[in-house]
């Protein structure tokens, strides 16, 4: 069996639209420790919390792919984000519509993929990243 990742995402915009960064923390699934094999915060400009929140995504299963991963667990709390890629909700939205693709692109590239929605105290570390980057950028 491949290599096998959790890869939880954020992303978050002070304003909306506002500044706005990313933060993703990759791990080894089916370890007992599930050791961090990366982590991304950065700031991607000026954009809307749901651009962050896609493009987390596409930088989480991109770090993913990098490694070798053939099975993602993708957690995000973001619902709208994560109701998006499992096909419950439509992308109404003309601007989301070329990141929802790139998602789905990429993660036609695993063998195995699960989606889930997390509640936010459980995904503290990519929201640290999140916030850890814009505090930087607004130094």
């Amino acid at each position: 069996m491949g290599l096998a990742v959790q890869v939880n995402t954020d992303g978050g915009a002070r304003g909306n639209p506002g500044p706005a960064a990313i933060g993703v923390v990759v791990r080894e699934a089916g370890t007992s420790s599930m050791d961090v094999l990366t982590e991304i915060s950065r700031t991607i400009g000026e954009t809307t919390n749901n651009v962050a929140e896609y493009s987390a995504v596409i930088a989480g299963l991109e770090a993913a792919a990098d490694l070798g991963a053939d099975s993602v667990r993708l957690a995000s709390d973001s619902e709208l984000l994560v109701k998006q890629l499992q096909g419950a909700y439509r992308v109404k939205a003309a601007h989301l519509v070329p990141l929802y693709r790139r998602c789905r692109e990429l993660l036609r590239g695993f063998d195995s993929v699960e989606i889930v929605h997390v509640r936010r105290e459980l995904n503290v570390e990519a929201d640290a990243l999140v916030n850890q980057a814009l505090d930087a950028s607004l130094m």
